[in-house]
């Protein structure tokens, strides 16, 4: 029989509506088949984990993901996937971040959630976690069919480090603008198998984040005193800078001084479109030119979620700028499309 590991982070889904007050209170996890009993048609051996303090996503942190990560890596060999349980406002970064955390992975980590509590008449929690268990769970001749870490979410399957959350208010609350969906749940299931990801080499834990990594976004009429008080941050190494269109940004020379000084004097930035969809091409028109002669790194297509997990992760493994700046343009688990060249 199939096993799946549950694992309970927290967020909406495992909420229910505390019928006296009318708060939102966290239910029993080990009820909870309980409250969705269509989990008992399953033929499939589900086991549940549960952090001791469920978290509003939040505040989740780089502990927590280290804590999922090493509770996977441990757990490896007992479980065929993993459905992890979790709050929507950070659920792209954590499915970023795990992707890098656990390179190689040849099994599935589906992260779902919902818009409302499980406990309410119209949620959207019990398909989503239905879904995602059976997605979790299939296979094809012997081997998982997802071999990565995706998110289900509204009858859809995403590429987890290439998806963010758009939407506070519909049931379909996430979108994946660089890249193809990897599944699409009507009736039937449908997989685009020329979406998945299918990893090469041992899977390995590599936990290591560095969280000394800040974020510039240009605007018009940014201010210095804003950009040096950025720049300034004591002990920083990482810089996303979210600029427009295909990497373009202000070409004030105060603007370009300080951050020629900052990447001179270690500092790894990063440039990353605003955009939601296509990808930074520097030098494509002269208010990039600059950028590329000192030394920023070009994000490709990258999510925001995916670009800022990256720099942690990189960072925390590589102390050379020529070797993050190399690292940060190739893809490590289906984050980006290969634009090196373009370096």
């Amino acid at each position: 029989m199939t096993s799946i590991l549950l694992i309970y982070t927290g967020g909406t889904i495992g909420m229910m509506e505390d019928h006296q007050t009318g708060a939102l209170v966290p239910f029993d996890f080990q009820h909870l088949e309980d409250q969705v009993p269509e989990l008992k048609r399953f033929d499939v051996a589900l086991s549940a984990e549960a952090f001791d303090e469920v978290l509003d996503s939040s505040d989740m942190k780089v502990d927590h993901w280290q804590r999922i990560a090493r509770l996977i890596y441990g757990r490896y060999e007992e479980f065929d996937g993993f459905v992890i349980l979790h709050g929507t406002d950070t659920m792209a970064y954590t499915a970023s971040a795990l992707s890098f955390m656990l390179p190689n992975i040849a099994k599935p980590v589906i992260i779902t959630g919902s818009q409302l509590p499980i406990g309410m008449i119209r949620t959207d929690g019990k398909e989503n976690l239905i879904s995602s268990i059976q997605l979790a769970a299939m296979k094809v001749k012997g081997a998982p069919v997802v071999r990565e870490v995706a998110i289900y979410f509204g009858s859809e399957l995403y590429r987890g480090n290439r998806t963010y959350k758009y939407s506070t208010e519909d049931f379909e609350a996430f979108k994946s603008p660089n890249h193809a969906k990897l599944a699409a749940a009507g009736i039937h299931i449908f997989f685009d198998y020329n979406a998945l990801y299918r990893p090469e080499g041992d899977f390995l834990l590599k936990e290591m984040m560095d969280d000394r990594v800040a974020v510039l976004k240009v605007v018009p009429g940014l201010r210095k005193e804003m950009v040096k008080a950025v720049l300034g941050i004591s002990n920083l190494r990482g810089l996303i800078l979210e600029t427009y269109g295909s990497g373009n940004a202000m070409t004030d020379p105060w603007f370009l001084s300080l951050l020629k000084e900052s990447i001179d004097s270690g500092l790894s930035v990063v440039n990353l479109t605003q955009c939601d969809r296509g990808f930074v091409e520097q030098g494509r028109y002269e208010t990039s030119n600059a950028l590329s002669k000192m030394g920023v790194i070009p994000g490709g297509d990258m999510t925001f979620e995916a670009a800022y997990t990256k720099l942690m992760h990189t960072l925390a493994y590589y102390q050379e700028q020529g070797e993050i700046a190399k690292k940060m343009v190739e893809p490590m688990a289906g984050e980006m499309t290969n634009y090196s060249s373009l370096v």
